[in-house]
């Protein structure tokens, strides 16, 4: 299988429009290197179908895409409506109901229980992406809301209700999200993204979970709540990655401010080390249509050259008409971007104090040693993925291959920005000259490197006590 070799990431949704082994396939071919799993929709038969397709392609094909859950979290929706929908006009003045009883004329109702109570007299209360924006101008603080509508149109079912100025009591685990973090979890996803976060604890709870179970999961924090925004730095530490997650965040904050929002959490995400997930609308017109709209090309582009580890598609290529055009379009934009434009080589201070000085130290001059010889590749040989994680944060123009005996942790680096992984088990019978030599050999066979090639390898001595990385090796093929 011919495989894409761009540096930032691919990450697909599965959904109708992609869930066969077939498709799955054929997506893997135009470039993606994660599939996302929204637990939003589908049951979880649905999801296990998709699960054990993508495990069986990766060892058919001896490749390592990788698995993201996406938590649904403490969605705000309304309930269902008689007759399927209702239209409600500018300056009407209706109830909105937590009871969950199907809507009527005049009365709105939601299947979250407690919105009278943690709205206030002024809120916002904003229906299907702020299409419909209603005020509060009353609540009872137990069942009943009553807000007069700014902007009317059709109220549809079960479409999502966002309360931008209201500090919503909702935990950011349902009973639901725990069944299907079980779920996940069981069937040892890779990554799990935590929709709504809004403080360090959020993370550090689920965190406590994952480890209960005796699983490895790493966590990306969704950013889509005013309150991530302001405790966004303690977030930052505790999770895996973050997501960009741009269409609550727009709703939530402003669409104006979200532009400026990104650029800032890229930044903060690579200067940490943790991958950034830049998502919603990306190619939302290819849902539909052959082809992607200037300015969409334009997005991902500006993705790119901002710093994203990884783009996310959603209904592109769950439910769109196009999911293998999309994929092809987006792979192609980001090849154009990376091959013209300055994105590599990124410069950072380190902590002296930190107990990973040293180590990381030796990774960046690993990389300055890359980009000064002109090396076609950077090898680390990792346990962890510690090495992985801090050559990626570098962005080296050379390309970066990781060589472990870690069979998960081959998937979990597959959304990491240039990381390329190998199953690598000879580490405690060789020594550090002889892996060196040994991967040299996989690197022509595979065709990554030819001779005269110079390659850069990073490595913990000795080779086979898996310590943090205190060695470089510079070598000709």
């Amino acid at each position: 299988m011919q495989i894409s070799f761009n540096k930032t990431k691919i990450i697909a949704t599965v959904g109708p429009a992609s869930n066969t082994k077939e498709m799955l396939l054929a997506l893997i071919e135009e470039g993606v290197d994660v599939f996302r799993l929204n637990f939003s929709h589908g049951t979880h038969e649905d999801h296990l179908k998709v699960i054990q397709n993508v495990r069986e392609i990766n060892k058919e094909h001896k490749i390592n895409i990788c698995l993201m859950q996406d938590l649904q979290g403490p969605k705000i929706r309304l309930g269902e409506i008689e007759g399927g929908s209702l239209e409600i006009v500018p300056g009407q003045r209706l109830k909105i109901v937590c009871d969950n009883v199907p809507s009527v004329p005049g009365r709105l109702s939601t299947i979250y229980k407690d919105l009278a109570k943690d709205v206030r007299v002024g809120d916002s209360v904003l229906i299907d992406d702020g299409k419909i924006e209603l005020r509060v101008v009353d609540t009872d603080h137990e069942t009943e809301v009553t807000a007069d509508v700014i902007y009317g149109g059709t109220v549809k079912p079960r479409k999502g209700i966002n309360l931008p100025h209201s500090k919503v009591s909702a935990p950011s685990l349902t009973e639901k999200d725990l069944r299907d973090l079980e779920f996940g979890l069981e069937h040892d996803v890779e990554w799990v993204a935590l929709s709504f976060v809004r403080k360090v604890e959020d993370i550090v709870h689920l965190r406590e979970i994952i480890e209960a179970r005796g699983k490895e999961a790493k966590i990306i924090a969704k950013i889509e709540k005013p309150e991530a925004i302001k405790n966004i730095d303690g977030i930052v530490q505790v999770c895996d990655a973050i997501m960009v997650a741009r269409g609550d965040l727009g709703v939530e904050v402003g669409m104006e401010e979200v532009p400026m929002i990104q650029k800032d959490l890229v930044e903060r995400a690579n200067c940490a080390g943790k991958p950034v997930i830049i998502a919603t609308q990306m190619m939302e017109s290819m849902i539909l249509a052959p082809r992607p709209t200037r300015a969409e090309t334009n997005d991902i582009a500006n993705a790119v050259m901002d710093g994203a580890d990884a783009l996310m598609l959603s209904a592109e290529t769950a439910s769109g008409q196009y999911p293998v055009e999309t994929i092809r379009s987006m792979n192609k934009t980001i090849e154009s971007v990376e091959t013209h434009a300055d994105i590599f080589h990124r410069n950072f201070v380190f902590n002296p104090q930190s107990e990973t000085f040293y180590n990381d130290s030796i990774v960046a001059n690993a990389v300055n040693l890359a980009r000064d010889t002109d090396a076609v590749a950077i090898v680390g040989l990792s346990k962890s993925g510690y090495t992985a994680f801090q050559l990626a944060k570098h962005r080296p123009k050379a390309n970066l291959f990781i060589f472990t005996d870690n069979r998960r942790l081959l998937n979990v680096l597959n959304l990491l920005w240039g990381v390329r992984g190998f199953y690598y088990n000879k580490f405690s019978v060789s020594t550090t000259d002889e892996t060196v030599v040994d991967i040299k050999r996989i690197l022509l066979a595979t065709k990554h490197v030819k001779p005269g090639d110079v390659f850069i390898s990073t490595s913990g001595m000795p080779v086979n006590a898996h310590k943090k990385t205190n060695m470089i090796k510079l070598s000709i093929v």
